[in-house]
C-alpha cells in the first residue's frame, strides 16, 4: 500500500482544511505571544471569563482580571473559525451522530484533565512544545495515549455514537 493511497483513506476530505487552520492557530498563537509575552492557551478560559461577572477572590486575580480580554476573542476566535471555513468551503454544516449528553460529559472531562494538566493542547501542544518545554512535552504524549486508550476501549466495548 503506498502512502498516497494510505493518506487518502485516512483523510478522504482531504488535507487543506487541517493545513489552513494549522497556519491559523500558529499565527494566533505567534500574535498572543508577541503582544503579551504569554504562551497561548484556553484552560483558563472559564475562570477569566467569570471574572467579569463574579466577585469572588479567586476569579479576581490581577492575571485573570488582566488577560481575561484576549483570551475571550481566543476562544471565540477558534469556534468562529471553524464555523466560518465549515459555511465557505463545505456544502453542508457539520452535524454529529453523538447524543448530546456523551458531548457534554466529553467536554467535562476534558475541561477537568486540562486543569489537573495545567493546560490545554493549544497551551501544552503548540505553544509549549514548540518553545520545548519538558511538562509540555510529557502532557502531550499523555493527551495522546490517553486519547488511544480510550478510543481503544471503546472501541473494543462497541460503543456507537
Amino acid at each position: 500500500m503506498s502512502a498516497l493511497s494510505i493518506a487518502v483513506t485516512l483523510f478522504p476530505r482531504g488535507i487543506d482544511h487541517y493545513l489552513v487552520g494549522g497556519l491559523f492557530v500558529g499565527l494566533g498563537i505567534s500574535v498572543i505571544y508577541l503582544g503579551t509575552g504569554i504562551l497561548a492557551g484556553n484552560s483558563t478560559f472559564l475562570e477569566t471569563t467569570l471574572s467579569y461577572a463574579s466577585d469572588l477572590p479567586r476569579f479576581q486575580r490581577e492575571k485573570y482580571v488582566t488577560s481575561r480580554d484576549w483570551r475571550v476573542v481566543f476562544a471565540v476566535s477558534i469556534v468562529a473559525g471553524a464555523a466560518i471555513y465549515e459555511f465557505a468551503f463545505t456544502a453542508d454544516a457539520f452535524v454529529t451522530e453523538v447524543q448530546w449528553w456523551r458531548l457534554l460529559g466529553g467536554g467535562i472531562l476534558v475541561g477537568i484533565g486540562t486543569r489537573i494538566g495545567k493546560g490545554c493542547t493549544s497551551g501544552h501542544g503548540v505553544s509549549g512544545v514548540a518553545s520545548l518545554s519538558r511538562t509540555s512535552i510529557v502532557n502531550v504524549a499523555l493527551f495522546i495515549g490517553v486519547a488511544v486508550a480510550t478510543a481503544l476501549i471503546v472501541a473494543v466495548l462497541g460503543v456507537t455514537p
